[in-house]
């Protein structure tokens, strides 16, 4: 396993998969889910792309005028794009409207999602899988 987080280049291997982790992140609120995937995909030629950069200040003004922030959602967006398969998680504890965003945008895409009881939108996001 491989895994690419914020800013690094998105550098794929040819005919290696790879997977873009999508979900509740909550401004580093969420419990690290993403390493808890990237743990249990380590023994497996994949490329994971994690969105959780470790240098985040939630300080950040969230503008397309503020670089660094655009930086971070372009590269998510692209991550997204171009991953073989977007993995979602919607934390119970979390709101997560950017992940339902993600989903929305990629829901006629290859994708998995995980979305336990107690989440907010659970129904909202079980009729779009069920649809798509």
């Amino acid at each position: 396993m491989k895994e690419i987080r914020p800013p690094e280049p998105l550098d794929f291997e040819a005919g290696k998969p790879s997977v873009f982790l999508a979900g509740s992140i909550e401004m580093g609120a969420a419990v690290d889910w993403q390493a808890q995937m990237a743990e249990a995909l380590r023994d497996l030629d994949v490329l994971v792309l994690n969105p959780r950069r470790a240098a985040w200040d939630p300080s950040w003004p969230q503008s397309v005028d503020f670089a660094p922030f655009r930086e971070q959602v372009e590269w998510e967006l692209e991550a997204q794009e171009r991953a073989d398969l977007v993995a979602f998680y919607f934390a119970p504890e979390t709101k997560a409207p950017v992940t339902l965003l993600e989903l929305g945008l990629g829901a006629r895409r290859r994708i998995v999602v995980c979305c336990p009881e107690g989440y907010w939108r659970k129904g909202n996001v079980d009729i779009v899988c069920r649809r798509y």
